[in-house]
Parts: structure tokens; sequence; C-alpha cells
């Protein structure tokens, strides 16, 4: 499986690498977050939330697991499931990865066992207070040709 890893210098690179993902979309997309606290998963959503024409602001949804964001061009599902991980209840994330929507998780390593084996993991290292590295695996080969054009 290739590796494509890109480093961001600002909150704009990251915002724009989001937003430049969000041209390749498809119903059911899946894009997993994964990284520490602050590395920069709410604000790729943000960018790729205005992409999408959603206007409302994204804040992390940590005590409602899923938000859904369906005034733009395709519906957009943000979950933060860090509060999942000592829960092994079913609160139904999968039914989202069936719907018309594009699902985007923060955390999304703690839940791997619930996570279509097709997705985009994402996985974000602080490097210092402005510099992110994002490593890219495609799982699928709709996700592999995404990250070919993107990246």
């Amino acid at each position: 499986m290739e590796e494509n890893k890109l480093t961001t210098h600002s909150v704009d690179e990251t915002l724009e690498i989001a937003q430049n993902l969000e041209s390749e979309k498809f119903p059911g997309m899946v894009i997993c977050l994964n990284g520490e606290l602050g590395s920069g998963k709410t604000i790729f959503v943000k960018g790729f939330a205005s992409a999408l024409g959603i206007e409302e602001s994204i804040t992390s949804p940590t005590f409602t697991i899923v938000k859904e964001y369906l005034d733009g061009e395709a519906p957009l599902y943000h979950m933060d499931v860090y509060r999942l991980e000592d829960s092994k209840e079913d609160i139904g994330i999968k039914d989202y990865f069936n719907k018309d929507g594009v699902s985007i998780i923060e955390w999304a390593e703690l839940i791997e066992d619930e996570l279509p084996e097709e997705r985009l993991d994402i996985f974000f290292k602080i490097v210092d207070e402005n510099t992110r590295v994002l490593k890219f695996v495609p799982y699928g080969e709709k996700y592999e040709s995404i990250c070919n054009s993107v990246l």
C-alpha cells in the first residue's frame, strides 16, 4: 500500500488540502482522522465543510458523537468517537456509511472494528506549533485514485 505524506505549515494549508479532497467526494465516502489533540483534525473538517458550501460553524462533536450538516452540496456526517473508547455501545455509526453523504470520523482508530474496509485514513502528526505532517493511507481503489489526483 502506497504511503502519501504532506507537510502543512499553517491552518490555511490544512484547510486547502481538505478542500482539494472535497472536490473528489462521492456518496458514502468515509474519511478517518487520527492524531493527538490539537493536531488539526477539526480544522480539516472545517475546510471540507466550507468546500461543500456548509455555512454553519464546524465544531468538534465531542458530546453528541455525530453532527449532521445537511445544507451543503452533499450531507456531511462529522463524528468524534473519542468518548466511545471505553463504551462498546452501538450508536449506529455504521448506518452513516451507507448514506449518500460523506462521513468524517475524528479519533477513528478507537473504533477500528466498526470502520468500513474501504476508506481513507489520515494521520496528523504535530511537528511544531504550525507544522503538521499528514499521512494518507487509502483502502480501496476509489481512495487510492483520490490520493493520486489530490496529493
